[in-house]
């Protein structure tokens, strides 16, 4: 079946050529996938965080897919936190798809950047079917202050009351080890 990818990144990946290696591969090169002319965005800025929400709210709508493209700074970015956090609320598969081997605009790769799944995590409720997102503060973790707690899939006893990084869940592959040209239609089947 055929899935409509919302992509996250960091913008910082667009102006290096590496999100739009991905974005534009021959599966989504026809779809804008998530992605929003920089002019919106700003407008967006300009009006506020509910604005903003609403743009990316708009953005994953019709869409079963959430694509986060991971770049050296993706993990600590705002907006692709909430990203990722309202695609776990909605139910869409979300996967990561670290980009840092593909060659940038000066031909540079870099090495693999934090896993921004390993900074968000749902702390899941006693009776196991409520999910109140968190984050990672650089000491401890947090109550995520852009979504409240929501409806999940029952989770089994062994997993309730407790709290799990969303890496627990949510794969990640790397483009280039991985063969993402070949392989990313399987990724997010």
């Amino acid at each position: 079946m055929a899935r409509r990818c919302f992509f996250s990144f960091h913008y910082q990946d667009v102006i290096d050529f590496r999100a739009n290696v991905v974005r534009n591969h021959n599966i989504t090169k026809d779809d804008n996938g998530g992605f929003f002319d920089a002019s919106i965005w700003e407008t967006a800025k300009r009006q506020g965080d509910v604005a903003l929400k609403r743009l990316i709210n708009g953005g994953l709508g019709n869409t079963s897919a959430t694509v986060v493209l991971i770049g050296s700074n993706t993990y600590s970015r705002r907006w692709v936190q909430y990203e990722i956090m309202k695609s776990v609320e909605r139910g869409n598969i979300v996967i990561g798809i670290h980009i840092n081997g593909i060659r940038d605009r000066f031909s540079n790769v870099h090495s693999q950047g934090p896993n921004p799944f390993d900074y968000l995590g749902l702390h899941i409720s006693a009776d196991g079917c409520t999910g109140t997102p968190m984050i990672w503060s650089g000491q401890a973790w947090v109550a995520y202050g852009d979504l409240g707690a929501f409806s999940i899939p029952q989770q089994p006893a062994e997993k309730r009351g407790n709290l799990f990084q969303l890496s627990h869940w949510l794969p990640t592959y790397d483009w280039v080890a991985d063969r993402g040209f070949d392989n990313f239609a399987n990724w997010i089947a």
